[in-house]
């Protein structure tokens, strides 16, 4: 497996790194944790030594015969600093070398990960945002932070990303997925929409918004600026993503064309109702004596994917549909993706195959991407994750 770095910089955080160790050590590989000399302040050195199963050194002048300050960073396969400080990142823009952490980063070739942790008025400094632009010319993956709640009453962006995330991000750079995304605009939608029939019952569907909260973190992972438009999707908000909660088609339709402009890329990953009850009771319809069933009359939603594509302007934004399709006497599964994708007009149609139960809520999924040239791509069965930066590959060499 891999050998990783993780430095770890002086902030509160700190503690959500113990947890990062545990997800590289328990995937095998092996780690090396680098703390400032202000990070074992908040998580002493006992703690580190435990988890990596290694010793731990902050200054260049430890094991001097073992050359640390060099051979740490030249045998990395990875170095991934969380926290990373606005201190740290001003080092590292600066190519300052005080500490065996700022030194191994100086000697490091390979992938390296930040991801930020201050408040909120550190990370929008103009002096971060130059240091974060700098560390990102130079090839180096800087997440952008959650928001959140930070130390004391503070709430906004500046929050660490959680563990699992990072994790993600640094599995991305090992496998050598590019940050082919940085200063892109990315605008994805994600889960089902409902309409609702009284203020209990609605139609909806059985999308959980995995797929699409997959293609945020991957096109996070990969520099983009995202914005995620969730329709009652029950998982946690991406690092370093604007979430925008919507309930029914018609939230969603708004939403979307209200941020599409300036975006580059638009993946349409969510399921919207295709139809919604003529009228909406006000309280619950409720069972008659006389056994009579009550009539729903319905109406159709307007189709927010043939909307996107007629209202661009040449081939911008990219735009990705989805279709969930099951195989009948009128076609196979593919035959009636490239039938919507006809209809549409979209760059690039996702098709699954939804039948038997298959793809919805589950973590691992197939789907064929359909071209508007009518060319097929089958992406094997695998975590949705895969699917998200396959998804991504075509949709950059769209944007040229």
């Amino acid at each position: 497996m891999s050998e990783i770095v993780l430095g770890v910089s002086g902030g509160v955080a700190a503690y959500k790194a113990a947890l990062l160790v545990r997800l590289f050590t328990e995937s095998g590989h092996g780690v090396q944790v680098v703390p400032t000399e202000s990070a074992l302040e908040f998580v002493g050195r006992a703690t580190w030594e435990a988890l990596s199963g290694r010793p731990v050194q902050t200054g260049v002048f430890e094991n001097v015969s073992d050359v640390p300050h060099v051979r740490i960073g030249q045998q990395a396969d990875l170095v991934v600093v969380a926290p990373a400080t606005a201190n740290t990142l001003a080092r590292a823009a600066h190519g300052l070398a005080g500490d065996l952490l700022t030194n191994t980063l100086l000697t490091a070739r390979c992938p390296v990960v930040f991801a930020p942790a201050m408040h909120t008025e550190m990370w929008t400094h103009a002096a971060t945002v130059a240091n974060v632009a700098t560390l990102r010319s130079r090839g180096a993956t800087v997440l952008d932070p959650a928001v959140g709640r930070l130390t004391g009453s503070d709430t906004g962006p500046g929050r660490l990303p959680e563990p699992a995330q990072i994790y993600a991000a640094c599995l991305a750079a090992l496998a050598g997925r590019p940050a082919d995304l940085t200063g892109r605009r990315v605008l994805i939608s994600a889960g089902g929409t409902r309409e609702y029939l009284d203020p209990v019952r609605f139609l909806g569907n059985r999308s959980s918004g995995l797929q699409g909260y997959a293609l945020a973190e991957a096109a996070a992972a990969r520099g983009a600026r995202v914005t995620l438009v969730a329709a009652n999707v029950g998982l946690p908000d991406p690092a370093g993503v604007e979430v925008v909660p919507v309930v029914t088609t018609e939230d969603l339709r708004l939403a979307v064309l209200e941020r599409v402009e300036g975006s580059d890329a638009v993946v349409m990953a969510a399921a919207p109702a295709d139809f919604r009850p003529t009228s909406y009771a006000a309280s619950k319809i409720k069972k008659r004596d006389d056994g009579a069933t009550p009539t729903i009359e319905l109406t159709e939603n307007a189709d927010i994917l043939a909307e996107l594509v007629r209202s661009r302007t040449g081939r911008t934004p990219v735009v990705v549909g989805f279709a969930a399709e099951t195989g009948d006497d009128q076609g196979t599964v593919v035959e009636h993706g490239l039938r919507k994708l006809a209809r549409k007009g979209c760059d690039l149609l996702v098709v699954n195959d939804v039948s038997a139960g298959k793809v919805f809520g589950r973590d691992d999924t197939e789907a064929v991407i359909l071209t508007d040239a009518g060319d097929t791509h089958p992406v094997a069965p695998g975590p949705k994750s895969e699917l998200a930066h396959v998804i991504w590959d075509h949709v950059v060499r769209r944007m040229g």
